[in-house]
């Protein structure tokens, strides 16, 4: 699943090795979820994308947090529903995501989805309309996906 990615490609905010604290809203925008809505989210949007959802760091310890990379300065775009946090720049706000390296020892932060040339960012409207369904949805069973979203 973390498949290497070769170099020049390797955007300039994923540290060499184990993980380092990247400032929102400058290399890019986050959207942080908490355990099973992060999860349920991050699984629906991989099957909504082929596997290739773009980035998603997964926390393994704590509260769990998923954090999806969408492309700077748009996250605050779109809507979120309670329980949902954009970390973004501007008006006052300042954030700080951890980024774990491409392999290698980066405990306690992972990839759930790797950004790749084709998708380096997580699709913005697509995670807004799968958030939205997941948080909506009461009954178990997969999510439907109307499309990739904007690109």
């Amino acid at each position: 699943m973390n498949e290497r990615i070769a170099a020049p490609w390797i955007p300039t905010w994923i540290p060499a090795t184990g993980h380092s604290l990247r400032h929102a809203g400058i290399h890019f925008d986050a959207v942080r979820m908490k355990g099973e809505l992060g999860e349920r989210v991050a699984t629906e949007l991989m099957l909504c994308t082929d596997f290739d959802a773009g980035p998603i760091v997964r926390e393994f310890t704590g509260e769990r947090y998923l954090y999806f990379l969408l492309p700077p300065q748009t996250a605050s775009d779109l809507r979120w529903p309670p329980g949902v946090r954009m970390l973004t720049r501007g008006d006052g706000l300042l954030a700080y995501v951890g980024v774990p390296a491409l392999s290698g020892e980066t405990w306690p932060l992972g990839w759930r989805s790797v950004p790749s040339e084709r998708v380096p960012f997580v699709a913005g409207a697509l995670l807004e309309e799968v958030v939205e369904r997941v948080a909506a949805c009461c009954r178990p069973g997969p999510v439907r996906c109307q499309g990739r979203g904007a690109e």
